[in-house]
């Protein structure tokens, strides 16, 4: 009933992992390395990239809650029908 993919999963969130790594090193080097934008400029835009990044995390988050609520409520949809089902079919003779 269940496959693993967990093997898979795990591979494709290290890649993503590491390039999440990679891309924020890359843009702290970018912003440490300017010499035309003030202290207070980089804050700002690293204060900014942050806040940016806990809002996709929680939306991922919520639409990952929200995907498995609707699973679980298919999957009881599904047991009762089968429930009903049975008993339906249990009561007629063959």
């Amino acid at each position: 009933m269940f496959t693993n993919n967990r093997s898979d999963n795990s591979l494709i969130m290290f890649i993503n992992g590491a390039g999440v790594v990679a891309a924020y090193g890359m843009l702290g080097l970018s912003l440490y390395m300017s010499p035309d934008v003030p202290l207070s400029t980089k804050g700002f835009w690293g204060i900014g990239i942050m806040m940016l990044t806990l809002s996709l995390i929680n939306f991922v988050k919520y639409r990952f809650d929200d995907r498995l609520s609707e699973d679980r409520l298919h999957r009881l949809e599904e047991a009762r029908t089968e429930k009903l089902l049975a008993e339906y079919a249990g009561d007629k003779p063959l």
